[in-house]
């Protein structure tokens, strides 16, 4: 890992078991897996397969993401695709992907959790550990107003 920030998160496993630790965001994937380290400063490079979502967490003690609301109550606010995932085991998660197709990764996807204010801030979600994605809307910016027209009403006095 090279000296740049690194992150908090808490990587679920299909085997229902939790691993710990630190990403480089801008570096975490690699051919075989994302590269962690570990609480007690090793490297490691959890295989994709193994890998059900890695969440990037506030705190490591608090809920995880598949322990929080899983879906959202009302349409999302967030700008993006709203998609639904559909994990290999059935499990299924809503969340906001970003609609710029540049920001896409080939080993997976990046998703706004439907709890914004729980304790998973975002979250990645490998292609492998997914059955299924469904896009449930398009959540766009707010629309640019068209410019205000000519009034058609004469004045009574003129414009000095």
């Amino acid at each position: 890992m090279g000296a740049s920030t690194t992150k908090k998160v808490v990587i679920d496993r299909f085997d229902r078991a939790q691993v710990k630790g630190f990403v480089n965001p801008q570096a975490m994937t690699c051919p075989t897996g994302v590269e962690l380290l570990s609480l007690d400063g090793q490297v490691t490079i959890v295989p994709y397969e193994q890998i059900k979502v890695l969440s990037f967490v506030r705190d490591w003690e608090g809920k995880i993401v598949l322990g929080e609301r899983r879906e959202f109550l009302a349409r999302p606010k967030t700008a993006g695709l709203w998609v639904e995932l559909i994990f290999r085991d059935g499990d299924r998660l809503e969340g906001v992907v970003p609609s710029n197709l540049l920001l896409l990764d080939s080993a997976g996807y990046s998703v706004a959790p439907p709890e914004t204010a729980g304790n998973a801030q975002r979250l990645f979600v490998p292609r492998q550990a997914l059955r299924a994605v469904n896009v449930l809307g398009v959540v766009g910016a707010k629309k640019a107003r068209p410019p205000r027209r000519e009034s058609a009403q004469i004045s009574l006095f003129p414009a000095e």
